[in-house]
């Protein structure tokens, strides 16, 4: 009895001392929106959230303020559906998301969401969109057609295709756009590639590695990467390009974002359904919290069925995150 005792108190110590570092997060509430919402974003003022849903007919847009969902918006191509990824880039004033089942990018105003073009990557199944500011450049990344879409922002049209590893999904300009790094998801393996010739100048290969996201330091000298094969998140040091620490996390790490330089958000979805990984897997997910001073887990918590899409917004004070399978979107409130 007395063994037990001090196994219950050992473990309730730890328990204890994982949640009291870290940011204290305080849940606001739940909402549903529509179906299989595979990303959020706060806009620029955090003002609203956005969802961009991939078996339905746009994204949603939700009202921080008055938590509530305020409506959808329907591009181009709707009813082909398959909205997948969005960014906003404040200093244009818009919002662009990406239309897997097309191959498109459509662009809106910010504030306001009036569609202003339709810009076609010339690439199958896009996903992800970065942006660099110094080069005026969009990159998207093609699952199915293994590479990614170099575009003018001004123009439109694309420069140049970069021949990527299977089924690149997370981007990120680096040295003032004259390089990008490429996560190939099926490749198993981190590129590197000059945006001038489309020559990849470096690599880091890892077999059966499911690289999915990719978030940087503020200084750039080091990347953090979720490989949904391994359930890792990678520390990369820029300068040597190579992985420098690696921290188990839950199962199939989705979406990452980092807070105040410090703190890691991770989304993990959680075992695939043995029948098939599309349909509702059998136990929730978790959201997890590294300090990247030490790369170990500070606090954990659970999600829904399949947390996928998480962002933390630009002021700090807020995170969210999207349930894929429960459609809907989960909001707490940060503090330090």
């Amino acid at each position: 009895m007395k063994k037990f005792f001090l196994i219950a108190v050992t473990l309730i110590y730890s328990t204890l001392t994982l949640f009291a570092e870290g940011p204290v997060l305080t849940k606001i509430g739940k909402y549903k929106c529509g179906r299989q919402p595979k990303q959020v974003l706060f806009s620029p003022d955090n003002k609203y959230i956005i969802m961009p849903l991939l078996e339905d007919n746009g994204f949603d847009i939700f009202d921080i303020e008055n938590k509530k969902m305020l409506n959808r918006i329907n591009p181009p191509n709707s009813k082909k559906e398959g909205y997948v990824e969005g960014l906003f880039i404040p200093e244009k004033k818009v919002f662009l998301v990406s239309q897997m089942t097309t191959g498109n990018i459509y662009e809106y105003s910010y504030p306001g969401f009036e569609l202003k073009r339709t810009i076609p990557t010339k690439g199958i199944w896009s996903k992800f969109i970065a942006y660099s500011p110094e080069k005026d450049m969009l990159a998207v990344s093609n699952w199915v057609s293994n590479d990614v879409s170099l575009i003018d922002y001004k123009t439109g049209e694309v420069l140049r295709k970069l021949k990527t590893g299977k089924a690149p999904r997370g981007l990120f300009f680096i040295n003032k756009g004259d390089e990008i790094v490429s996560l190939a998801f099926d490749g198993g393996i981190i590129e590197k590639f000059n945006t001038e010739n489309g020559k990849r100048t470096n690599s880091i290969s890892i077999k059966n590695s499911a690289m999915r996201h990719i978030v940087m330091n503020d200084e750039r000298t080091k990347a953090y990467i979720s490989d949904m094969y391994f359930s890792q998140i990678y520390e990369i040091d820029m300068e040597k390009f190579k992985i420098e620490r690696k921290t188990k996390v839950y199962i199939n790490p989705n979406t990452i974002d980092l807070l105040n330089n410090r703190w890691l958000f991770v989304s993990s979805r959680g075992p695939n359904n043995p029948q098939d990984y599309t349909k509702r897997s059998p136990s929730n997910g978790k959201i997890q919290i590294i300090d990247i001073t030490t790369m170990e887990v500070v606090k954990k918590f659970e999600g829904g069925n399949q947390p996928t899409g998480l962002d933390v917004s630009d002021d700090g004070k807020l995170l969210c995150f999207s349930n894929f399978q429960d459609e809907n979107i989960e909001l707490y409130s940060i503090s330090e």
